[in-house]
């Protein structure tokens, strides 16, 4: 098992690899393929650095981490709630982290400087209250956390946080109203150096925390009762893996704008391939999650005349997949 595992790992390093090519030399700035190579180490032009540079490079790091970042957060609550249908856009927590965003955006003074490593903490910080009421409103005493009460109340909280939204920008200038507009149908705009070092302290730390507790994931996604049995402090646990799965998705939305469906096709498509255990599901489902966000990126920037955002085709894909889940269960 373990030989394929590695053998899966590769070939999803293969395909990240082959998309990435293609990714770095298409766009409204063309750059040949055997130009690549040789501008990477320093021999391009003024031009192809420009291109490769301060264009491409940025945006393929920050849609591959992001997409990384929401397949794990997916991994983790699905793990948790004991539901396939689990992923942070479904259950409200990309809409709570864009509320966040719209509110700090709209009505509070913004610092050049600091802009891009408060986003992060301001989306976290709406993510975070957004979970922590979906786990106090669905949460019950007897039979604890059950997954279709904590997925419906997750479904209600995302449709009353969108049209909070949309009452937020209805009132909102002008240029601000653009920018979260953008937001709302997942461009990923934050494609500069600086977004990756905002973001990449916040998928580091959560990929440590998630692997170091996979053992304790795999247990929990057995139930409560099987738990506590086996001397697994439950709330403990529960917390800091929400923490954990709001934090990574928080820190992805906030530079690529409201994705969803990725938390949701990854986890589910590694644990087909790789098994039901965390410890390999997880580095799976982030590989296969950066995948899918890039290569959505990718079509969207070259399919059409008019480039679409990474969230509308990632939503064209996920939405019949979703469809598919829930006829399945």
């Amino acid at each position: 098992m373990r030989k394929q595992s590695l053998s899966l790992f590769a070939l999803l390093a293969l395909l990240i690899a082959a998309t990435a090519a293609v990714a770095l030399g298409t766009g409204d700035a063309p750059l040949s393929y055997n130009r690549i190579v040789p501008t990477l180490f320093g021999y391009g032009s003024m031009e192809e650095e420009f291109i490769l540079f301060s264009l491409r490079l940025p945006r393929l790091f920050i849609t591959l981490l992001a997409g990384m970042a929401l397949a794990l957060s997916g991994a983790v609550l699905q793990g948790l709630t004991r539901n396939d249908l689990a992923d942070p856009g479904v259950l409200g927590i990309n809409a709570g982290a864009g509320a966040g965003v719209a509110l700090f955006f709209l009505f509070f003074p913004i610092e050049a400087g600091t802009f891009l490593y408060t986003l992060p903490l301001v989306a976290f910080a709406g993510a975070l209250l957004t979970a922590a009421a979906i786990y106090a409103v669905s949460y019950n005493k007897t039979t604890g956390l059950q997954p279709v009460p904590f997925i419906l109340t997750g479904v209600g909280f995302s449709m009353a946080l969108s049209g909070l939204m949309i009452v937020l920008i209805s009132a909102a200038d002008r240029t601000k109203v653009d920018f979260i507009a953008r937001w709302l149908s997942g461009n990923i705009w934050g494609d500069d150096w600086p977004f990756i070092s905002a973001m990449l302290p916040w998928l580091a730390a959560g990929t440590l925390v998630a692997l170091y507790r996979a053992k304790h994931l795999n247990i929990l996604h057995l139930g409560d009762p099987v738990s506590i049995g086996v001397g697994v402090h439950v709330r403990r646990e529960r917390l800091v893996l929400m923490i954990t799965a709001v934090a990574v998705a928080a820190a992805a939305v906030s530079v690529t704008g409201g994705i969803s469906f990725i938390g949701l096709m990854a986890p589910h498509i590694a644990k087909a391939i790789v098994g039901p255990r965390h410890e390999r599901v997880i580095p799976a489902a982030m590989l296969i999650g950066g995948w899918l966000l890039l290569a959505a990126d990718t079509i969207g920037r070259n399919a059409l005349a008019e480039p679409l955002p990474a969230g509308v085709i990632v939503s064209l894909i996920g939405a019949p997949y979703f469809i598919y889940l829930l006829l399945k269960r």
